[in-house]
């Protein structure tokens, strides 16, 4: 199943986004959930695990770029696609070089780009996970799984001396 997160602070466009996308994907395995607000989304994706995120560039509390720059510490192998109405050259090229943004794509979309944009996106988390579960050891996958299903599990709190804090 393909996880993909939206963020835009207009409803409206993350009903129009996720009702494309569903679309797109008829038939096949898709979850999709939206927030109007990027730091509900940040708090959202530290504990739980997207293949993609496709987020809009001008948000009010933070933006697209700030919240795809966060995501690079605590998810980097989540896909990262902006979408945004500017076409200013310094927005995109900042989103790009700072977030490492897979994508970046203009509003209104073009759907036949944005279906190649998301597809290609959604392979691209396929092959960097094939490829991390093929180098970890079944010791590092099971304790992957525990921490994917208990966040915070796989962590030891000590004191100052020393001593595990239960």
């Amino acid at each position: 199943m393909n996880k993909i997160l939206l963020v835009d602070d207009d409803a409206g466009i993350l009903s129009a986004l996720q009702r494309t996308l569903r679309q797109m994907f008829l038939g096949q395995s898709l979850q999709i959930e939206t927030f109007t607000n990027p730091i509900d989304a940040l708090n959202r994706i530290c504990v739980c695990d997207f293949d993609l995120i496709i987020s809009d560039y001008m948000m009010p509390q933070l933006s697209g770029a700030e919240l795809l720059e966060a995501l690079k510490e605590v998810a980097p192998d989540t896909v990262r696609i902006m979408l945004s109405a500017s076409s200013d050259f310094s927005t995109v090229l900042s989103t790009i070089n700072q977030a490492q943004a897979f994508r970046f794509m203009l509003k209104p979309w073009d759907p036949v780009e944005l279906e190649l944009n998301v597809r290609q996106a959604l392979a691209l988390r396929a092959s960097l996970m094939a490829g991390k579960a093929s180098t970890d050891t079944p010791q590092q996958r099971e304790a992957a799984r525990l921490e994917a299903e208990e966040p915070g599990i796989m962590q030891v709190r000590r004191d100052a001396d020393g001593a595990i804090l239960l």
